[in-house]
């Protein structure tokens, strides 16, 4: 917890299956003020670090939500889900029993770099003012456009049958997702994302994050009148 006469930011070790708003809502009742906020979206099957500001902290949310972010994990090969992690039904591709070390480190270095992605139909991104993962809950399919972003790191750190595991430092607005996709359909395949840590964002470490309900329990213990 990083505190100052004019604000306030927090690092926290969002839980899995958590949303980061509802990190957030757990902070603001905790804080009982409403100027709360987080600086870049952790879906609720990933963990690690999310970064949350307070009062007129709340205007270096931008700044936060620009910096480059690391996260580690793993893809599992031969099949892949409608939303890219597990969060719709898997389904199977085909055996992926040939693929060597050899081929994903060769797959992931054609997705090092500047690159083009097309976001996740299951993602947060409007499209005519409206979240696509809504459309994409009522079975009605939006035009995703691709985008530029940055992978600056995409190491391969295991590799044991089907399943792979990563470390990847990319920019923002990068969809970890999007690179599971990516990278089945270059091994010709499928893919799709089985875990999910962010353990970096700029200078911040998910190590020096706090527990969600410790840090509650701090936040309740102490008087809020910086604020």
């Amino acid at each position: 917890m990083q505190q100052e006469a004019y604000g306030e930011v927090f690092l926290i070790d969002k839980p899995l299956e958590w949303t980061s708003f509802d990190v957030v809502k757990k902070v603001r009742n905790a804080l009982r003020i409403k100027k709360v906020g987080h600086a870049g979206t952790l879906d609720p099957l990933a963990t690690g670090l999310l970064i949350v500001c307070a009062g007129r902290q709340t205007k270096q949310i931008e700044t936060y939500m620009g910096q480059e972010k690391e996260y580690t994990g793993s893809f599992i090969i031969g099949a892949t889900t409608e939303s890219f992690d597990l969060e719709k039904p898997v389904i199977p591709v085909a055996d992926p029993s040939f693929i060597t070390l050899e081929q994903v480190r060769a797959a992931a270095a054609q997705l090092t770099g500047a690159i083009s992605q097309i976001p996740p139909m299951h993602s947060a991104i409007k499209v005519d003012g409206k979240r696509v993962y809504e459309s994409a809950r009522k079975g009605i399919e939006v035009k995703m456009e691709a985008r530029p972003v940055q992978v600056r790191e995409f190491e391969i750190t295991g590799f044991d049958s089907n399943e792979i595991r990563f470390r990847i430092s990319c920019s923002k607005g990068t969809y970890i997702r999007s690179l599971a996709r990516d990278l089945g359909e270059i091994l010709g395949v499928g893919a799709y994302m089985n875990s999910l840590r962010r353990t970096r964002i700029g200078d911040f470490l998910v190590s020096d994050a706090h527990n969600l309900p410790e840090l509650v329990e701090k936040i309740k213990a102490r008087s809020h009148e910086n604020l």
